[in-house]
């Protein structure tokens, strides 16, 4: 691995800014960034923002310092760079394209939706994961998901203030003002409500099959390659930024045990064969280097 980084130009803070990247591997790069005394709060989707006055250190470290040009073209090779579709800018009108493919006679609701997913203090639970959640659905349902599928997928975070299990309550009630009234059809508000509300324990009735396939979507994640996995370890923490380190790796390595002594992580077959045998290499890995800081 080389880790490139190019010359302090991007203002913020008061401060100007150098983008730090790896040519192959997201852990890699954040041990390099750990070493160096960069906090993972620094990493954005593919690389690390450094102060211009740390720009010597990493240098003298081992970053090769290229130009802006050079830079961009070595994060595309590596495969690492993060898709246009995935930025913020981007996001947000591919998934106001999904909502209307939908939902044409809906679009403010689409609207308000993508509003309450786009909130300030979101990190992990963003548009990114929402559109993470509906293409996995695509692929579980072979791009024909039923309507309140696709719906529960959009209302599953719709609220987030960091409360696990009241959050899930507090969409599913909201699913069921949303989705009433004579523009909807009867009691799907109802049926939207009770899937949302699956993802609480993501424990669904084995014969709920779009239970089955929400709650699978919504954990796809952890089957992602070591890279992806990377970025949404890294994007999980920065959301528990509040949270001391030796309590979050506590907490962490707890909730990755109870997931690996599932018999199954996912519950559809499509789902299993897709993300199962990964999901449990990337979990496995996390522990032991939760166990290891």
């Amino acid at each position: 691995m080389t880790v490139y980084i190019d010359p302090p130009r991007w203002p913020a803070h008061g401060t100007v800014f150098s983008h730090l990247i790896s040519d192959t591997s997201l852990a890699e790069l954040h041990e390099f960034a750990r070493a160096l005394g960069v906090s993972e709060r620094a990493f954005d989707r593919d690389h690390y923002d450094v102060p211009a006055h740390r720009h010597a250190d990493a240098v003298a470290a081992g970053a090769l310092a290229v130009d802006g040009k050079k830079l961009v073209r070595v994060l595309i090779h590596s495969g690492l760079r993060v898709p246009a579709r995935r930025r913020p800018a981007k996001l947000a009108v591919t998934l106001t394209r999904r909502w209307a493919h939908h939902f044409p006679e809906h679009p403010d609701l689409g609207a308000k939706l993508l509003t309450r997913w786009s909130e300030p203090h979101r990190v992990y639970h963003g548009p990114s994961h929402l559109l993470n959640v509906l293409e996995g659905i695509d692929r579980l349902t072979h791009g024909a998901p039923s309507a309140e599928l696709v719906l529960a997928a959009w209302f599953h975070d719709a609220v987030y203030d960091g409360q696990a299990g009241q959050d899930e309550r507090d969409s599913a009630e909201l699913a069921r003002q949303r989705l009433s009234g004579p523009e909807w059809p009867a009691a799907i508000g109802r049926r939207v409500a009770e899937l949302v509300l699956v993802t609480v324990d993501h424990r669904p009735d084995p014969s709920d099959v779009d239970a089955c396939r929400l709650v699978d979507a919504d954990l796809s994640v952890l089957g992602g390659s070591e890279n992806e996995y990377e970025r949404y370890r890294t994007t999980v923490r920065r959301e528990y930024a509040h949270v001391p380190d030796e309590q979050f790796r506590a907490g962490r390595a707890e909730i990755l045990r109870g997931l690996l002594e599932k018999d199954t992580l996912f519950h559809d077959p499509r789902a299993v064969t897709l993300w199962e045998a990964r999901a449990r290499e990337n979990l496995e890995r996390e522990i032991t280097q939760l166990i290891a800081a």
